[in-house]
Order: C-alpha cells, then sequence, then structure tokens
C-alpha cells in the first residue's frame, strides 16, 4: 500500500476527472493529506544550506545569465502582455485591506504637480503583488533556517526581505493554462491540479519546464468571476495540491504564479491554511506571485500556439519588505 505524499498524488489522479469534461471534483471528494505526510514532504524539498548559510534568493538562484540569455531569444515578436490586475482604491473583493488613495494638486508659479499618496496592504487575494520568502514561517523557522528573530513587526524581515530580489527576475515564463487542458472555460472552485496535469500540458504542448523557469499556472479565476460574478476565493478555490511541490523541486522551479495565490482552498493538509506556501517560501526559498492576471496572456500565447516567453518583474526595493504590488511582463 502507498503512503504519505505518493498516496495522495495518486488518489488524486484516480479520482480526478480530467478527460475534458466540464465537471470538476468537489471540494468534499479530494484526499486530505496528513500532517506527517506533509512534513515528510518538507523534508524532501528543504533546500536549506544548498547555496550557502548566508543565502537569501532561494530558487532565484537557479536562474542564471545563460538562463536570461536564452530567455531573451524567446522575443521574436516585440509584444508584451502585462499579467497585474489594475489596483482600484476603495472596495475591492477579496482584499485584506482596501487601498487608499489621497490625491493633490500643487501649484509652483506656472507649473502644476498632481500627487498622490497611497496606503497599501498588498498582500491577500485581491492585488497582484510578489511575496519575499520572508513572507511566511513554519514550526519558528522561515527558509535557509532564518529565525522569527530577524522578522519584526519594528523592523520588518532583517533577512530575505524582498530588497534581497532587487536585481529583478529575468528568465523564462511558462504558462499552464488548465482549463484549455481540460477544454473548459475556467475550473471550478475546489478543483485540484496535479503533477498529473503538468505532464499531461507538457505532452499536449511539447513543453517541457526546466530549471530557472517561472511556472504560471492559470485556473480561469478571473474567466468565472467575468461569466458568474465575484466569490469568496478565501473559502473555495482551484489550485494546486500541495504534493505538486515535488515536482516543482525536481524540474527547479525558480518561481510559481496564480491567478488566486497557487493554493486549493479548503486547503488538504490539517492546521495549514496555505500549506504550498510554507513547502515553497520556507522549505525552497521560492517566491510566489498572487492575484496574477492571465486572460490576455493566455490569448496571446493560444493564438501564438507559444507557452514560453521571456518573464520581467522588478519588485520595489523596500528594505526588509515581506513583498511588493508588481507588474510581471510577458515578452513574445
Amino acid at each position: 500500500m502507498l503512503t504519505g505524499c505518493r498516496a495522495v498524488v495518486t488518489a488524486v489522479a484516480l479520482m480526478a476527472p480530467w478527460s475534458g469534461v466540464a465537471a470538476q471534483p468537489a471540494a468534499q471528494s479530494v484526499p486530505m493529506m496528513t500532517r506527517s505526510s506533509f512534513d515528510s514532504l518538507f523534508a524532501q524539498v528543504d533546500n536549506a544550506g544548498r547555496w550557502g548559510a548566508q543565502d537569501q534568493l532561494g530558487t532565484l538562484n537557479l536562474i542564471t545569465p545563460a538562463k536570461r540569455k536564452g530567455a531573451a531569444k524567446l522575443v521574436r515578436d516585440g509584444v508584451t502582455v502585462s499579467l497585474s490586475r489594475i489596483a482600484r482604491p476603495g472596495a475591492t473583493p477579496n482584499v485584506i485591506s482596501p487601498l487608499h488613495a489621497t490625491n493633490s494638486i500643487t501649484s509652483y508659479g506656472d507649473a502644476t504637480w498632481f500627487l498622490d499618496s497611497l496606503t497599501w496592504l498588498f498582500h491577500g487575494w485581491g492585488f497582484s503583488h510578489m511575496d519575499a520568502i520572508s513572507h511566511a514561517m513554519y514550526h519558528g523557522r522561515l527558509y535557509n533556517g532564518v529565525t522569527q528573530a530577524q522578522i519584526t513587526a519594528a523592523e520588518g524581515a532583517t533577512r530575505l526581505g524582498i530588497d534581497a530580489a532587487r536585481q529583478g527576475i529575468v528568465t523564462r515564463g511558462v504558462l499552464v493554462d488548465v482549463p484549455r487542458l481540460k477544454g473548459v472555460p475556467y475550473l471550478e472552485p475546489g478543483a485540484v491540479i496535479t503533477a498529473d496535469d503538468m505532464a499531461a500540458w507538457e505532452k499536449q504542448t511539447g513543453i517541457h519546464v526546466e530549471s530557472g523557469d517561472v511556472l504560471l499556472i492559470r485556473t480561469g479565476r478571473w474567466a468565472r468571476e467575468k461569466a458568474l460574478g465575484v466569490w469568496d476565493v478565501t473559502k473555495i478555490a482551484a489550485g494546486p495540491h500541495p504534493s505538486l511541490a515535488l515536482w516543482l523541486h525536481a524540474r527547479g522551479v525558480s518561481a510559481l504564479g496564480g491567478d488566486v495565490s497557487s493554493e486549493r482552498y479548503p486547503a488538504l493538509v490539517p492546521g495549514l491554511s496555505d500549506p504550498l506556501h510554507e513547502l515553497a517560501l520556507v522549505g525552497m526559498g521560492m517566491p510566489f506571485f498572487d492575484a496574477l492576471d492571465f486572460e490576455d496572456l493566455a490569448q496571446v500565447a493560444a493564438s501564438k500556439s507559444r507557452w514560453a516567453f521571456l518573464f520581467v518583474v522588478s519588485p520595489l526595493v523596500v528594505m526588509n519588505g515581506s513583498g511588493s504590488p508588481v507588474n510581471p511582463l510577458a515578452i513574445f
């Protein structure tokens, strides 16, 4: 009998109706992962010490100069696609706190200046942002053995902050359009994405996810919201099974992006609201891009039958920050 992570992945593969039909598995039908299986998986993907005791980049180390040069060669048409939602002040669904904007107009002689000040809790499920690897902790530690003492409310993340990524991320991006794979416009909330889906996408498209790639997984969240209206994604949403971490680790993915938060809700590990975040941010040192918008990207990629492109993003260099609002670009 299979045990632990492999048993969970196998059970999901056997139970999930991935044969191109519109129906998606009900939330209650998805097998849970035990905490002991989760901890075993965490140990398998843990990158602590891999790039030295002082490392603060984690899987971004996998983006080498050669990788950047190769990614730049993917630009053939000069077409850019934004992967960011427009950040609107005021009431916004699925955000932790609304964006507050204060605008002013100031004149000096014959010149007039338009100014604004923003108060922005960008983490959550509504604003497009990047999670620094200081964003999460598990069992009292962060990536690479950093302790909670180095992350304080007063000073922020004195280790592993977003400023560690100030050189930006320039690499090959790969889109995995799961709804397109399954022949549906969007996944239903509660659907689970597994390594089997990654394999099926690679077979269908001929793409192969490689070391240093940024992986972008579309669930069709925004297409569903446009068709059926807003729902609370924190209660139920399609997303990867935690066991996908093993595949991400084996392939050497440098960062993961999703149109929700790269999590399946409700969570599949008891006591953890966002288990893949713990495995990636804390274990692998892999940053996340949350609440991105892949609708335009999916259309452009399909029209060109090209699922790989140059991916470029420069987070704000905020000292000791736990993340940053971002506007990632896919360049074809």
